[in-house]
């Protein structure tokens, strides 16, 4: 049987762009081919389980800047499919989502289930074909329609393909979309927490600062916002985001660096003249039970550990030595960096297909005729909080769009 649409990987992208396809071109005989025996899998995990589908940042030039790689064509593919179009079309499917405070949008059932359970139901809806346990190995030419070959030596043949692999860490993964003429930009982790190699906080795992600044030595590579202690270094909001821009030079440094935390987003002078200032004002108290900044007290008390400052110890008898030396643990502390840890379910990558061999207004290969590409398999990532997966929609629509035209 001859499919309209043969769309390879059962995951966000694949199956949005397949949905979008059987929805808008009735009768279109659609199948999805999953190289695991798993679909959905990302949507799955992402967000501890609840699944962040999106971003709540409707203006499509703000939305573009969240993405180290991709914001420039983003900027337009986002006006024409953008945060309020997905969340439109899940509300045409009963499915609710919800604002956090910090922008990230979830199912409001707070299930990933909830929108695994949509896409299943659309698909059969849609009398989608999926098949499992299909990894692809080949696409050739035969006359106007292509050939999809699997590694077990199935064949599917096809008018049009949608590429939506996903991304992924090994290099050979993307070896027979290479052989389509497709550069392939070698993939490398993005989104990932940093592995202290000094454990010197590694007791207070668990213990946040919501407002913090850190920023990678002897580069421009700085990010602030919440910062966590774990058991094996740095993580937090503002860690992974910094992961994200820096992904390729961290990569280049083997994950060997140092950066530098400012736990009060302050100033070295001005933090030296307000602990001057607490000396005069508290000159009785004891530094050490005392925190200030609203600091957790118990990363406090390490601070003034790691200042020399004994515990028993007031602020009348602090010197201006010890002063300084709190001053550079509060807006300098330094950690050495050695590995990281990347969360494998929710693996992003850094790489994938060269943009500049497709066509970014219809998400088609410039080299290979009625091939198209949507999702993480591209060049495209974002921070995290629910961008990758509005760069996985967005680019499925574009695609579909251009697919059905």
């Amino acid at each position: 049987m001859i499919f309209d649409l043969v769309v390879i990987g059962g995951g966000a992208a694949g199956f949005f762009g397949a949905l979008q396809v059987a929805q808008n071109q009735p009768g279109s005989k659609v199948i999805i081919l999953e190289k695991t025996s798993k679909l959905l899998t990302k949507v799955a995990v992402s967000g501890g389980g609840r699944c962040n589908v999106t971003h709540d940042c409707p203006n499509p030039f703000e939305l573009s800047r969240h993405y180290p790689r991709g914001e420039r064509p983003l900027k337009s593919l986002f006006k024409r499919y953008n945060v309020q179009d997905v969340v439109g079309w899940f509300s045409e499917r009963n499915v609710s989502l919800k604002t956090e405070n910090d922008g990230r949008m979830f199912p409001v059932t707070d299930s990933s289930q909830t929108i695994v359970d949509c896409f299943l139901r659309e698909a059969t809806r849609l009398k989608v074909v999926i098949e499992t346990n299909k990894r692809v190995s080949k696409i050739v030419r035969s006359g106007e329609n292509l050939i999809v070959e699997t590694a077990a030596r199935d064949k599917y043949m096809a008018k049009k393909i949608l590429l939506a692999t996903g991304g992924n860490p090994q290099l050979d993964s993307y070896s027979w979309i290479a052989e389509l003429g497709h550069p392939i930009i070698d993939p490398i982790p993005s989104l990932f927490t940093f592995n202290d190699a000094d454990k010197r906080f590694k007791d207070l795992m668990g213990i946040a600062v919501q407002h913090a600044d850190i920023k990678i030595q002897g580069t421009k590579f700085t990010e602030s916002g919440p910062v966590l202690i774990t058991h094996w270094g740095l993580s937090g909001p503002a860690v992974i985001k910094l992961s994200a821009w820096a992904a390729a030079y961290l990569h280049q440094q083997q994950y060997k660096f140092d950066v530098h935390v400012n736990w009060i987003r302050t100033k070295d002078d001005v933090c030296r003249r307000q602990l001057l200032d607490n000396k005069i004002v508290n000159p009785k108290q004891k530094v050490f039970s005392n925190p200030m900044y609203a600091l957790p007290h118990r990363l406090w008390q390490r601070l003034c550990e790691l200042s020399e400052i004994n515990p028993s110890r007031v602020w009348n008898d602090v010197s201006l030595r010890d002063v300084n030396r709190l001053v550079e643990n509060l807006v300098n502390g330094v950690f050495h960096i050695a590995g990281k840890t990347t969360f494998k379910e929710e693996f992003v990558t850094c790489g994938g297909v060269d943009l500049k061999d497709v066509d970014l207004d219809t998400m088609e290969s410039k080299l290979t005729k009625n091939v198209y590409f949507a999702g993480e398999v591209l060049n495209i990532d974002g921070e995290t909080g629910g961008f990758n997966f509005q760069a996985a929609w967005t680019t499925a629509y574009i695609a579909a769009e251009a697919i059905i035209s």
